[in-house]
This record gives structure tokens, sequence and C-alpha cells, in this order.
């Protein structure tokens, strides 16, 4: 065995975005989950299978959030995908006449194959449970599944609210476990958002370790010469390890692994460039354009110069971007080694999900070459996080500097001009939310349906992911509508319980517009005493 580890974290979050509607432009606003099972979820799996068939070793890290989790395991929504697979069958059958005797044909015939191949896995081999293949591995111990907050939100930004940190920690925790059926040895802090009174709530919840930006170990004053190449422990033994800097930067930056001229470019789609009588049978009367998949040109294409994919020198180019990563983390781990002489040098990297064949299309064929020519050479062995605590108590201590891996260091795109407005709103409510416990500590029957509902509104404002959607100009007029309307709900709640009126029938169909967390205890947000 090798005394340097790799410890490769797959990071899978999303806003919960859920219209059942079909009457409504419910295609856009799925779409975010559909391009991520057929372009990421699934492909993933299938590298696993092709792994474990030939024997090869493989671990990862895997942080799937809540509202991701319970989307995958809705039902209207798996047949809501089923739907969308066949529109895009169709849709390929039509590509297939339109590019015949053309330099697309094949490229579409492949595109085609591939979704067919997606709906066959999706039904057949995984039964349409994604979850479930993904906790057959961890089963397995190939994988470990590390929960994660309620919604994905950046806690920094509720620290003074130390009843929301328990609340989205607590129920993070619980719907692993819903899911899951464990509740993880560590807890992935959302954006790596790290204050020092962190670790008390972390521990109190029974995490044994976090990850953190690799400036709050650096910034620390009481940092080790080992840096992040060594876990470290809080002073109340919570381990935490620094994150990588460098990985998602080699991966997707913009001189990153997925730039390379000669992979696919994700930009130029059917969906976007054919005119409207061409797809028109696909997007039935939604007048939004969203991706197919149908996909031919390469990242060297012009709006007026487009160049063929070819996928041929895509695969190998990605075998050369593989040993290039893999040589670089060897190169870190050789040098950490030299200082680390009595334990194992430790490199814990993080993976965006999206880069995995969203962002990149050749970004499973990538990673499985990681695998496969680290299984080859053996410079390093791949390691989970909760096998590398065994010293947990007698790791060297450590006071993390508040940081986050968002912005310059401190999340501050999460706080821009695109989306400053929404902080005081969602303060205010989570303020109101923690003095609704205190008025109303143990209601039951109607009023206890309003406090549940109050404080999942109040969960899902404080996502993370509203922010960051409007900081990358993603679905904006739809996060605006859903942040809006995720307030006024929660106000709606705190007035009727001011007037002491209810109306049944509106709390009755918010609970089924929103039945994110159906076990949420509206006490999550008492104040601890």
């Amino acid at each position: 065995m090798s005394n340097k580890k790799l410890a490769l974290i797959i990071e899978a979050d999303q806003a919960f975005i859920r219209n059942t509607e079909k009457d409504s432009n419910f295609t856009a606003e799925n779409n975010v989950l559909f391009t991520a099972l057929t372009e990421t979820y699934i492909p993933l799996l299938n590298m696993f299978g092709r792994l474990e068939e030939e024997n090869i070793d493989f671990k990862f890290g895997v942080v799937m959030s809540p509202a991701l989790c319970f989307i995958l395991d809705d039902a209207q929504i798996q047949k809501q995908y089923i739907d969308h697979l066949d529109n895009l069958i169709a849709l390929g059958k039509s590509e297939l006449k339109r590019c015949k005797g053309t330099d697309c044909e094949a490229h579409a015939s492949a595109c085609l194959a591939k979704i067919e191949k997606t709906k066959t896995d999706f039904t057949e081999t995984y039964g349409q449970n994604i979850l479930g293949a993904f906790k057959k591995y961890a089963d397995k111990g190939n994988l470990e599944l590390i929960p994660t907050a309620a919604t994905y939100a950046y806690l920094p930004h509720y620290e003074d609210f130390p009843e929301a940190i328990n609340a989205q920690v607590e129920t993070g925790i619980y719907s692993h476990r819903h899911f899951f059926g464990e509740t993880g040895e560590g807890f992935w802090l959302p954006y790596q958002g790290w204050s020092r009174s962190f670790e008390w709530t972390l521990r109190s919840y029974g995490a044994n370790y976090t990850v953190v930006d690799a400036r709050s170990i650096l910034f620390a004053k009481d940092c080790p010469e080992t840096g992040i190449y060594a876990p470290l422990r809080t002073r109340t033994s919570l381990v935490v390890f620094g994150l990588d800097p460098d990985s998602p930067k080699e991966i997707i930056g913009e001189d990153g692994f997925s730039q390379n001229e000669i992979y696919r470019s994700q930009r130029f789609d059917i969906g976007y460039e054919l005119k409207q009588d061409l797809v028109s049978a696909f997007f039935n009367k939604n007048d939004a354009r969203i991706e197919t998949g149908y996909k031919y040109w390469s990242n060297e294409s012009e709006d007026d110069d487009l160049i063929p994919y070819n996928g041929e020198k895509a695969a190998k180019q990605a075998i050369e971007d593989a040993i290039s990563f893999y040589e670089s983390k060897l190169e870190k781990l050789d040098a950490a080694a030299e200082h680390i002489k009595d334990d194992n040098a430790v490199l814990v990297c993080s993976i965006p999900a999206e880069a995995l064949g969203q962002k990149w299309h050749e970004g499973i064929q990538w990673l499985e070459n990681v695998i496969r020519c680290t299984a080859s050479k053996q410079g390093f062995d791949f390691a989970l996080c909760k096998d590398l605590i065994e010293k947990q108590f007698s790791l060297p201590k450590i006071n993390p500097y508040p940081c986050s891996s968002n912005g310059l260091g401190y999340g501050e795109d999460l706080v821009d001009s695109s989306n400053s407005w929404m902080i005081r709103y969602v303060r205010k409510a989570t303020e109101r939310m923690i003095d609704l416990t205190e008025r109303f500590p143990a209601e039951d029957s109607l009023k206890e349906r309003l406090l549940n509902m109050a404080a999942k509104q109040v969960l899902l404002a404080q996502s993370g992911e509203w922010p960051m959607m409007l900081h990358d100009s993603v679905l904006s007029d739809y996060v605006n509508e859903q942040f809006k309307d995720e307030i006024l709900s929660f106000t709606k709640v705190f007035d009727a319980l001011a007037s002491n009126t209810v109306s049944t029938e509106w709390l009755t169909n918010c609970e089924k517009k929103n039945p994110l967390f159906p076990w949420l205890n509206y006490r999550i947000f008492c104040r601890k005493k």
C-alpha cells in the first residue's frame, strides 16, 4: 500500500426545481435535472459498472444534496424524464433523415444511440432508482455518500442564527438517512463556507469530519507544516481536510482540460440552432429553447465556422489529460510525502458533477482514464475521507480561518449586484421563523401544518442555489418567481397565525406544490436550551 492517498469527491447539488404541471413550460425547468441524468448520473453509474466488471478498484466520495435526492426519487419526475427521452429519440430519428448524406449523419446517429441506451439504462438496468444504484456501490465500499445541508444554504450568512444552522444541518442529515439508510461520518459544507462556530454544531450532530477551502487551513495562525496534505482537527476533534485549490481550475477553468479545441462543444446544440419548424414537434407548445444533446461540433468552432467533432481524437486527448492530472497530483503528493515521514500524505480533490458530461462532454471518459491510469501506475492509492480519520483524537489541532471556496474566498458571488436583494428577505423570514417556534412551542393539527409549511419555505428560501443561478444567469425569471413565492408563502403563514385565520385550501395546495421534506417538524428552528 502506498503512503500517498488521493480522495476524490464528486459534488452533485441542485436547487429544488420541480414542475409537474404539464400545461406549463415545465421542460426548460426540469431540463436542469434531465440533462444531469443523461449526461452525468447515468454515465457515471455505467462507468462504475465497467470498472467493477474488470476488477479495477475505485473509491469516490459523493455529495448528493437533499433536494436533488428528493427530485430523483419523485415518481412524477421519473415519468416525465422517460417521456422526455422518448421525445429526444423521436427528434433523433427526424435528425437522421435531415442529416442523411451529410457530415452530421454519423454524429446524429451516435447521439441517438446514446439516448436510446440511456432510456434502457434508466428503465431496465437501474429500474428508475438512481439513488439505489449509488447506494449499492456505497454498500460495496466503493463510494462514500456524504450528507450536506438541507437546501445547500451558504451557512455563514446565518452564523448569527444558530437555530438556522441547526435546522439546515439536522434536516440534511435526516434526509440523508431517509434516502441512504445511514447518517454518514462527515458533513459537506456547501461552498466550503466555514465559520468557527460550525464545529460545535457539526460535532453535536455526530459528524466526525468536514472539508474546507485550502485558505481556511493555510490562513490559520496555527497551521502546521503539513498544510492541506494531512487531516487536522479542531478544538472539538472535528477532523478537517483542506481541498486542493487547483483541481477545479485544471478541469473546467479557462485553461482547463475541458477547453481543449478537440473536445465537443457544449455550446452548439440543434435545440438552439435549428429553425422552429424543424424542432417544433420536440418543443410542442413551449417557446423556450433547451439543450437536446444533439451536438456535432468541436470547441474549435466559431459561430460562422463550424468544425466537425472527432470522437476518436477526443478519446485520445482524454487519455492524455487523465495522465496529466494523475502526474500533477502525484507530484504534489511526492513533495508532501518527503515532509510527512511517519504518516500518509493526503490530498482531497473535489469535482463538480456538472464537469462530468454537462460542461465537459468527455468528462466521464477522462475520469475513467484517471482511475485506470492510477491502477496501472500505482503511484498513490484512492481513499475515502472516512477511512483517513482513524487518528481523529491525536491529530494536530487547528482553528480554521473563516473562508469559502466561492468568489475570492469569501462567497462574494452569493451576495453581489445580481442577487444581493434576496438576503434581507430571507434573513427576516429566518428571524420570524425562530420567533414563531417560541410563540407556538407545542401546536398540533392545522396550526402544526401551517408552521411546518413555514419552516419548509424558509429552508427553501435559504438555498444558496438561488443566488448562484442569478449570478450565472441561469433561469433567472424562474428563480426570481420561485424565491418570491417562498417568501410570500411564509409571510402568508406568519400573518395567518397572527390573525388566527387559516385557508385550508391554500395550505393543501401549497403542500402539494412543495412536497419536499414531508417529515419536517417546525421545531427544528427552536432555540436549544
